[in-house]
C-alpha cells in the first residue's frame, strides 16, 4: 500500500472540544463540498441538501434555535448547561448540516436515499480530514429537533438531519480509539 492508501487506515475524527474555530478558507470549503456530493446516488436523485453554517450564523443558530429549544425542553437547566448549549456550533470554524431529503420515486426505495445522505456525511468528513482539518460528524439532540430542521429549510413530513459535520483546526492530534475486531464483523461466504 502506498502513502495515500494509508489515510483510510489511520483516519480519525477530532473531537469538537479539541478543535479551534478559526475560519476555514472558502476555497478549501468549496473543495470539501464538491467532494462531499460525489457519492453513490441511485438514479442521480440528489436526495439530500447541505446547509453551510459559517460566521455569525453559527452564533445565530446557537442562540435563536439551540439555546431556546434547550431551555424549552429543560426548564430546570443550570447556568453551566445553558452556557454549553449557547455555543454548540461556535465550537467549529464551519458546520455543514446534511439533510436527508428523499424524493418520490417508483423504483428507488427511501432507504437507498437515506443511505446516500450518510455517504455525503462520510465524504465531507473524510475530505476535510484528508486536507488536514479537524472534523467530526455529530448529531447531538438538536439534529432531532423540529425547529432546527425547519430553520435549515427541511420539510418536517419527510426530511431528517443526517448529521452536522463540524470543521475546524486541530488543537492536538486525536488519540486512537478501540476499533472493531475484523474477525467479529467480517466474514466470507
Amino acid at each position: 500500500m502506498g502513502t495515500s492508501d494509508d489515510f483510510y487506515l489511520k483516519r480519525r475524527s477530532v473531537l469538537v472540544r479539541k478543535m479551534s474555530n478559526k475560519d476555514i478558507p472558502k476555497a478549501d470549503l468549496d473543495k470539501i463540498l464538491a467532494a462531499g456530493i460525489r457519492v453513490p446516488d441511485h438514479g442521480a436523485l440528489n436526495p439530500w441538501k447541505i446547509k453551510v453554517i459559517v460566521g455569525e450564523k453559527l452564533k445565530t443558530l446557537d442562540e435563536e434555535i439551540i439555546l431556546n429549544e434547550y431551555k424549552r425542553q429543560n426548564p430546570e437547566a443550570d447556568q453551566s448547561q445553558l452556557d454549553i448549549e449557547s455555543k454548540r456550533l461556535q465550537r467549529a470554524g464551519a458546520v455543514l448540516a446534511v439533510i436527508s431529503s428523499p424524493v418520490e420515486h417508483p423504483k428507488i426505495p427511501d432507504w437507498e436515499m437515506r443511505l446516500s445522505s450518510g455517504a455525503v456525511c462520510m465524504n465531507l468528513l473524510s475530505c476535510a480530514q484528508s486536507m488536514g482539518y479537524a472534523a467530526q460528524w455529530l448529531t447531538e439532540w438538536y439534529a432531532y429537533n423540529e425547529k432546527m430542521l425547519q430553520y435549515l429549510g427541511g420539510d418536517l413530513n419527510k426530511d431528517r438531519i443526517a448529521g452536522f459535520i463540524y470543521l475546524g483546526h486541530k488543537t492536538e492530534e486525536p488519540n486512537e480509539r478501540r476499533r472493531p475486531d475484523p474477525q467479529k464483523v467480517i466474514s466470507y461466504l
